[in-house]
């Protein structure tokens, strides 16, 4: 049998079962590509992306005249928008490309079922035209997706290599200054004849310059590390409190040397969470407190406490009484490489690369929290902590 009106017959089947024709591309999906389900579409919301394309390649079917797919921003958004997904998941191009290419595949099956189902024998060249046009329906939305994902790719290459070049810049001049302390040192020691005096404080300069070294590696392990995949975290349920106890510990002696107590207040939350990037972030947070402690004030301290919050949330605060932070400076103090009171190093006696509240904010995201500041110059800051009291991957368990 054939009919005059095989395109549409094909369109309107399309349409009716664009539900259908969704569910046999995931699956399809899932079996060629090494990713979880959950990994395609994280959010509901996202769910009827695909089945809203098929829909519009079923009207580009039948109205091909109107170049419909080209000229319908909402549904070219749509595709885009998938790109963009599929950037944040760190994707191949390849995993974007297969994508479109098992759409295709899906829709020309079901043109050969739905033919062999309803008895249709169009003639040759009709049934070409049809699958010609399903192709190039395919391609406008393969080619939004593709387009969004490269310009983001492009945009993140170009992003690491400026950090990269910015990082290389700032590392080199961190390291010049304890090296070149060093390599003094080492000379001096050469020496046959320094006095006992002379050479107790060039060991002290020496081990300063080491310390400084060993610190400044650490943190350049740890920004490293915070976007490797290979980062495996260990989600437990622990009182926020002993983490915090145990950060204390780690920079009490830095605390002692400049006069400053840290204070842990009882009554912290309890919370499922990724424990070593917790505790990175007190440590980061107490010693950035402690390095721009206030030597003008008699009594120096840097408190971490809870905050009443709602039951699925807690908030956790840090607050010092230190120099505070420049106004002009508050709105840029999670970015790398930013220091506050870098222009008063000969006052404040502190230098760095300017990495830990970067480190902070990379950790807070990592266990889906938030971070905030408030501060004053002259009086203190405060770092308020808002995190999940169990994490979306450990709630699924």
């Amino acid at each position: 049998m054939i009919l005059i009106d095989f395109g549409d017959v094909i369109a309107e089947r399309i349409r009716a079962e664009h539900r259908v024709l969704a569910t046999r591309w995931f699956e399809r999906l899932l079996d060629l590509l090494p990713v979880d389900a959950r990994q395609i579409f994280p959010t509901d919301s996202l769910l009827d992306h695909v089945p809203a394309l098929i829909l519009e390649i079923s009207a580009y079917l039948r109205h091909p005249e109107e170049a419909a797919i080209a000229a319908n921003t909402a549904i070219l958004d749509k595709a885009r928008e998938l790109g963009s997904l599929r950037h944040a998941q760190r994707a191949s191009l390849h995993q974007v490309l297969r994508e479109y290419q098992v759409l295709s595949g899906v829709l020309v099956t079901f043109v050969v079922e739905e033919m062999k189902r309803l008895g249709i024998a169009p003639p040759p060249d009709e049934t070409a035209l049809l699958v010609s046009r399903l192709h190039q329906a395919v391609d406008v939305l393969s080619q939004a997706t593709v387009e969004a994902f490269v310009t983001l790719y492009t945009q993140t290459i170009d992003d690491q290599r400026e950090r990269l070049e910015q990082f290389t810049r700032m590392a080199a001049h961190e390291w010049r200054q304890p090296l070149g302390a060093l390599q003094f040192g080492v000379a001096l020691l050469e020496q046959a004849h320094l006095d006992p005096e002379r050479t107790r404080r060039t060991l002290e300069t020496v081990d300063r310059n080491v310390r400084h070294l060993i610190d400044l590696t650490h943190k350049l392990e740890t920004v490293a590390r915070m976007h490797n995949d290979g980062d495996n975290p260990v989600i437990q349920e622990v009182s926020s409190g002993t983490v915090a106890g145990e950060a204390a510990r780690q920079v009490r002696e830095m605390a002692d040397a400049r006069g400053v107590e840290i204070r842990v207040l009882d009554a912290l939350p309890t919370l499922t969470i990724d424990v070593g990037r917790l505790e990175l972030a007190f440590v980061n947070l107490l010693s950035n407190a402690i390095k721009y402690s206030d030597d003008a004030k008699p009594v120096r301290w840097v408190e971490i406490s809870g905050l009443e919050s709602a039951d699925d949330k807690c908030q956790i605060t840090v607050r010092d009484n230190g120099l505070g932070i420049p106004p002009d400076s508050v709105a840029k103090i999670f970015e790398r490489f930013t220091r506050a009171h870098a222009q008063r190093d000969d006052v404040v006696h502190v230098g760095g690369l300017g990495l830990g509240l970067s480190i902070v904010e990379d950790c807070v995201g990592a266990m889906h929290g938030r971070i905030e500041v408030e501060s004053a110059e002259g009086v203190g800051t405060t770092f308020v902590l808002t995190l999940p009291r169990t994490p979306p991957e450990a709630a699924k368990l």
